[in-house]
């Protein structure tokens, strides 16, 4: 007869004959693990160390769902251990996490649960988006609903609130095929701002890498327990792929809550924390201290296997179990550093992830940097034919400069910085960047995100103002490349009101098409602001939510970006999926002509000169699973009224224009070939080819 095998994998295995616990730890002297089970005493189970291995495990009789747990290890004393033999412990797999309490020395106490993951996906599959057709729509759970008076009272801020059918009709109407929620792994807020008061809203601060932050669930889940918050998020995923809507989770697995050395130990540091950290050793044995790309006081060490694991088993937890879509990599480049630190994209964990069976149908996308040595790596995290996406930070910053700080520069000297020569690198995918091997799909293009300024604020604000955060505005970006037009914050001047209308409009326009995956950030299309807060992460919500309010200018911007999602979603030719090659035919590429404002092809001079600021796109797609289309882009970069004569050729018999970011426009005749078209300031014009 065989023996049958032992199911050693981390955490709880509850389908065996008796279920089964394991814990991985290579400094530990002994491990024993404490569940209690309702109201009945806790029982104390020892684990075994496997000989030869760093895995310890045991049988734990009788273990059921909603049974709660802790690890207590104990191992030797020294600068990189933190073994406490008496100190509850969280366990690094554990698919529910409860808070139960506060303790006045040490501060909020966890606890482990285990859950039941059966749950009735009802014959609901993963929505099959082509990434071309792809706009990303980044939210917090909280902020995304917390102000909604479409949803009940105690769904608002909530994972059901989420997929509530109000939030699901207006993602429709704005195009909206992804939605990238900020971090809802279980987290915790940093010390030092628990002691000022204030609580970390955006959760990049992972108390553990399975379980779904209970706190964002409704209130009656949380009461219920681990197993009704795990039922409301899989719930949240069911309904949304109902509507043909994918889940993209951002994920913080570069450091966790422990902080520094003197931080929490709620979990790896009091398991195995001389392992799975990186450490700087100094000329005393008695000093060392954390080697931390990520500035949060940690960095995991993903150079050690058990590491590794727990990443990778995270990621297929998530996309098998929960059935989540994909996952954006917070600071991938901490993930990508070699045992001496060294930052390389290759990383076999980056090889892992990309090559692993149960993870090839996810999104993967990358924030490219870290600020660690040789950090900021935008377009190395891929190669030709995979599927790794980042963030385009150089995109944010060009259509910023162009459509703002130029604009500014225009009005107080006469004359834009830059001519137009990037703006048109960034409309066509950013080759330069990703190489032409990869393609503009490679390039997650955005102009906001969670952090820094929305987009109403952006148009708004020449300087952050982050006093609210209680840091005497130090924290935050200085680097907004925003544009107030004349008046700082909040005005009832109609003209600034409408300037910066237009801003937001161009801004989006840009944005929506340009070749590569656009990102948009929540509540940029209600006119969302923060009051000039770039850093809002520890603000009260009553600064942060999505104004869902009836607000013509909200209605407005709401309006204009479905109206641009509509667009690109009907012309191909805005979104390739690759790069094209000089003299050959390219399937599913675009060709590109390029005109200036005389309706001549453009000229060296046109590019470079910041005097002109003006082109016209003509973009042809060359078909592989959609009919042939053309469209016709007409950027004007300037604050001056200018003429510009619209294309002659001979394919052409005119075009009609079918949306513009100045408002009252004629968007009905054809205008022929060679006539004059009139751009009154800044803006983008977007013509059909007839």
């Amino acid at each position: 007869m065989h023996e049958t095998a032992i199911d050693l994998t981390p955490g709880f295995s509850l389908g065996g004959t008796v279920p089964r616990f394991t814990l991985r730890s290579a400094t530990a002297t002994s491990v024993a693990l404490v569940v209690a089970s309702g109201a009945d005493q806790a029982t104390t189970h020892p684990l075994e160390r496997v000989p030869d291995t760093d895995v310890w495990t045991a049988e734990v009789p009788g273990v059921r769902p909603g049974d709660r747990y802790h690890l207590l290890v104990d191992g030797p004393v020294g600068p990189r251990h933190g073994f406490d033999p008496t100190r509850p412990l969280l366990d690094p797999y554990a698919r529910g996490i409860l808070p139960t309490g506060n303790d006045e020395a040490a501060g909020p106490r966890w606890t482990s649960v285990v859950v039941d993951d059966a749950f009735d996906w009802g014959g609901v599959v993963k929505p099959q988006v082509p990434l071309d057709r792809a706009v990303v729509y980044e939210a917090n759970v909280r902020t995304l609903t917390a102000a909604n008076p479409h949803l009940p009272e105690h769904l608002r801020g909530t994972y059901a609130g989420v997929a509530h059918e109000s939030t699901i009709a207006h993602l429709h109407r704005i195009g909206v095929t992804t939605l990238e929620l900020l971090p809802v792994q279980a987290f915790d807020t940093e010390r030092w701002l628990r002691d000022a008061g204030r609580e970390n809203a955006w959760g990049y601060n992972t108390l553990g890498f399975f379980a779904p932050h209970a706190a964002h669930a409704s209130a009656p889940a949380q009461q219920e327990g681990a197993d009704a918050v795990l039922r409301e998020f899989k719930g949240m995923v069911r309904l949304l792929h109902e509507a043909g809507i994918q889940v993209v989770l951002d994920v913080v697995y570069n450091h966790t809550a422990e902080e520094g050395l003197g931080g929490p130990t709620t979990s790896l540091r009091g398991i195995d924390g001389a392992n799975r950290y990186r450490w700087a050793r100094s000329a005393s044995p008695y000093r060392d201290s954390y080697y931390d790309t990520t500035g949060c006081g940690n960095t995991l060490d993903t150079s050690v296997e058990a590491t590794a694991d727990l990443i990778v088993d995270s990621l297929v937890y998530w996309a098998r179990e929960v059935r989540v879509d994909g996952f954006r990599f917070d600071l991938m480049a901490a993930l990508a550093r070699d045992g001496e630190h060294r930052l390389d994209p290759s990383h076999p964990l980056l090889e892992r992830i990309r090559s692993h069976p149960d993870l090839q149908d996810t999104l993967v996308i990358a924030e490219p940097w870290d600020v660690g040595p040789d950090g900021w790596k935008t377009g190395s995290f891929g190669a030709a034919g995979d599927r790794t996406s980042e963030w385009n930070d150089g995109f944010r910053n060009t259509v910023r400069q162009f459509w703002l700080t130029d604009i500014a520069e225009e009005r107080r000297t006469g004359l834009p910085q830059t001519g137009i020569g990037r703006l048109a690198e960034a409309l066509t995918g950013s080759r330069s960047v990703f190489g032409a091997d990869r393609g503009p799909l490679a390039s997650v293009n955005f102009v906001t995100a969670h952090d820094g300024f929305t987009l109403l604020d952006l148009v708004s604000y020449d300087g952050k103002h982050n006093e609210a955060n209680g840091e005497d505005n130090r924290d935050g970006s200085n680097d907004n490349r925003s544009f107030n037009h004349g008046i700082e914050g909040d005005t009832a001047d109609r003209g600034v009101r409408a300037a910066r209308g237009r801003s937001m409009r161009n801004l989006v326009a840009t944005l929506m098409l340009s070749a590569g995956v656009p990102m948009l950030t929540a509540g940029d299309e209600r006119s969302r602001t923060q009051h000039g807060n770039n850093n809002a992460y520890v603000v009260s919500e009553d600064l942060t939510p999505v104004d869902w309010s009836d607000d013509e200018d909200a209605e407005t911007m709401t309006e204009a970006v479905a109206a641009l999602a509509r667009f690109r979603q009907a012309h191909p030719a805005l979104r390739p999926t690759r790069f094209g090659v000089e003299g050959q035919e390219t399937p599913g590429a675009s060709r590109m002509s390029w005109y200036g404002p005389d309706g001549q092809a453009m000229t060296i001079e046109g590019w470079d000169q910041p005097v002109h600021r003006a082109l016209q796109y003509f973009v042809e797609s060359t078909p592989e699973h959609e009919p042939f289309d053309r469209v016709l882009v007409v950027v004007h970069g300037s604050g001056r009224t200018r003429d510009l004569t619209l294309p002659v050729r001979e394919d052409v018999l005119g075009y009609r224009l079918a949306w513009s970011s100045e408002k009252h426009r004629d968007h009905e005749r054809l205008r022929p070939a060679g006539q004059v078209f009139t751009a009154y300031g800044p803006g983008i014009h977007l013509f059909e080819v007839a």
